[in-house]
């Protein structure tokens, strides 16, 4: 398993980025991206997957187009969850066979679209597969399409990222609905794939596998009725946890890889052709985000950390605080360590004007000092793609390095005033 960044690496990081430069006086907050890390993990993915495993990293984790372009560069390919992602991965070069388009809410003229470029589809509903069906008649498509089935195997310990209860929003309840899905494999015969997703974080890997297992019976029982070329295209979705804590190991992509192998071993098989739509544990331990301490309030029992990054860039840590735990580090001004512990907890504050802007709660730290720097480790994925408009805060400038701080390029840059006032205009 790829380690994640140690805090004397982030450090060496940023004092290599402030001496060439990169950080201004008014990058008061700043995002970084480990490329080679982002890359060797998708070495990884696919060193342990069949090689005609399609990896569709998914979109929502970093949309960024740079680092689109490098994994677009680096033969991988992309899952998007709406039509402007879909548009996205078109537009940065992707080739329409290497486009997963996952969404439970696709317009009529959204699925034409994607049928007319070749893309993949999941179909989420029954509904969409009638509309699907209905533009079929009169579009010829090189679209390959799937079929989203909810396998009813529980939810992990995040409800809130679960997706695989006796509800979901997402897919068609294969214990409910077994008889009108395996009515649509009768009926179409471009009905070629199954797509199933338990979860992100939160799901333990044996869930996982029961996940696969449902739509695994399945499959084998239309193609043991149709031919076993009937459903060739098996997608398993991603969700594998990740570890946000240096001192905790998740299990490893090849122990999952080699669990399914062992459990179904048709899938490593010419029978299958897998995809997999990994976000989560391809781009979260590779980026990390600085903030400066603009003010530290102290009060009986805690002090306050004003920063530069809250429910802006960390949404899903505000709104549910305790599920979503970051590491940190506490640097000087100069990316130079703090060490010690400071014996009153520190409540970490965003800038936004609600009371739900606290990033994390009674926080052991070094003594902090104002202007000093805070680095919110594993933070490259559903951190910058979830970024909230309230309060009209710039987008930070996004850093992306390689060979531990030997090369580095920018991302994205800074948002200006006006391209804020563009936005709102």
């Amino acid at each position: 398993m790829i380690p994640n960044l140690t805090q004397e690496a982030i450090s060496r990081i940023f004092g290599s980025a402030r001496d060439k430069g990169l950080v201004r006086e008014e990058d008061t907050s700043l995002i970084f991206q480990d490329l080679d890390l982002l890359c060797q993990r998708t070495e990884l993915l696919r060193s342990v997957f069949p090689t005609s495993t399609l990896h569709a990293i998914a979109m929502k984790a970093n949309p960024l187009v740079r680092i689109l372009e490098i994994l677009n560069d680096n033969e991988l390919g992309v899952e998007v969850a709406s039509f402007g992602e879909l548009g996205i991965a078109l537009k940065t070069g992707y080739p329409p066979e290497k486009i997963v388009f996952d969404s439970p809410a696709k317009t009529l003229q959204e699925i034409a679209f994607a049928l007319e470029a070749g893309v993949h589809i999941n179909i989420d509903s029954l509904t969409e597969l009638d509309r699907v069906a209905q533009l079929k008649k009169t579009i010829r498509s090189k679209s390959t399409v799937g079929i989203r089935i909810n396998p009813q195997v529980g939810i992990g310990s995040i409800a809130e990222s679960s997706v695989a209860g006796e509800y979901s929003k997402f897919g068609i309840p294969f214990k409910t609905k077994k008889d009108e899905l395996t009515a649509a494999f009768d009926k179409y015969e471009w009905l070629n794939g199954v797509h199933l997703h338990v979860g992100s974080q939160g799901c333990p890997m044996e869930m996982l596998i029961r996940g696969i297992g449902v739509l695994y019976e399945f499959a084998l029982s239309v193609n043991r009725k149709h031919g076993m070329d009937r459903i060739r295209l098996f997608d398993i979705g991603g969700g594998l946890p990740i570890s946000y804590h240096q001192d905790k190991t998740p299990v490893s992509m090849a122990a999952y890889a080699a669990a399914i192998r062992e459990h179904f071993p048709l899938l490593f098989s010419d029978h299958f052709s897998l995809i997999t739509e990994f976000g989560r544990w391809a781009h979260v331990n590779a980026g990390w985000t600085v903030s400066r301490v603009e003010y530290v309030k102290k009060d009986p029992g805690i002090n306050t950390l004003m920063l530069h990054a809250g429910a802006d860039l960390f949404l899903r840590e505000c709104l549910l605080p305790g599920t979503w735990p970051h590491e940190y580090s506490v640097m000087d001004p100069d990316g130079k360590l703090r060490s010690g512990k400071d014996p009153v907890p520190y409540n970490l504050a965003g800038p936004l004007c609600f009371s739900g802007d606290i990033i994390a709660k009674s926080v052991t730290l070094p003594r902090v000092e104002e202007g000093d720097l805070l680095a919110i480790h594993d933070t490259g994925g559903y951190t910058l793609s979830m970024w909230s408009r309230y309060n009209s805060r710039q987008i930070p400038r996004v850093i992306g390095y390689r060979q531990e701080g030997s090369f580095f390029e920018i991302l994205r840059e800074r948002e200006t005033v006006e391209e804020l006032y563009n936005f709102w205009k």
